[in-house]
């Protein structure tokens, strides 16, 4: 479904990617782990189009997206749920989830998902009047990635999902990941909880300063002794 091939990406004079490649396939649960600053975060960016790479490209379902804007992008169902959740803090909850629907034009869809949405986060729908900004950390979390939803993604991008949470909100996050994914939604996930997102995911790559340390399945990286010395905390 996607394929990132060899990019580079620069903020300013700065390089923060050299060289990434991964693949995605329709069905999968991908995970990106690494430290602060290995390029995360950037690599969603990218392939998103907020950011643009100087070298190398980016394919969903065989089309060349590297390079176009990102409204053009979100416009191919590649939709990102940010870091730090991003909702809008003065609009109401069922507002938050109209924008998420903001390009589509199918209104009986629209409709059948923010019911869909709704049955998933059932705590949504009883805040549907209530401001964004007057939400629980978990909440507003459960409305950024039920807002990604009303987008009908093909590639949902999840980018630190787990970010501030209490740990009975992160097993809650997690289990809604996996129950996503049952549905048919193909997930790119970026995860500083290197255990749950090794976890979950069938595959996954750790990334090290903008490059590509390792790959494997989960199970194969969870296994790997520099992976739980360095991500897992093991002595």
């Amino acid at each position: 479904m996607l394929r990132v091939d060899n990019i580079h990406t620069f903020y300013g004079k700065i390089e923060a990617l050299k060289g990434i490649s991964i693949e995605v396939n329709e069905g999968e649960i991908v995970t990106l782990i690494g430290a602060n600053g290995a390029g995360k975060s950037t690599t969603l960016k990218t392939i998103s189009g907020q950011l643009h790479p100087l070298h190398g490209t980016i394919e969903f379902l065989g089309e060349t997206i590297s390079g176009m804007p990102s409204h053009n992008v979100t416009a191919k169902q590649v939709i990102q749920v940010p870091e730090g959740r991003r909702i809008f803090p003065q609009m109401t909850v069922r507002e938050n989830l109209d924008m998420g629907a903001f390009l589509r034009t199918d209104k009986d869809g629209v409709a059948e998902d923010m019911k869909k949405v709704l049955e998933l986060f059932p705590r949504l729908r009883e805040r549907l009047s209530q401001k964004g900004g007057t939400l629980s950390g978990g909440e507003q979390q459960m409305l950024a990635i039920a807002r990604g939803m009303m987008a009908s993604p093909k590639l949902l991008m999840l980018d630190e999902p787990s970010m501030g949470l209490a740990p009975v909100i992160v097993d809650v996050i997690f289990e809604t990941i996996k129950r996503l994914n049952e549905a048919g939604i193909t997930i790119l996930l970026v995860e500083q909880n290197a255990a749950m997102a090794l976890q979950t995911a069938h595959r996954g790559y750790v990334l090290e300063t903008g490059s590509i340390a390792l790959q494997g399945s989960g199970a194969e990286l969870l296994r790997n002794e520099q992976v739980r010395k360095t991500y897992l905390g093991e002595v």
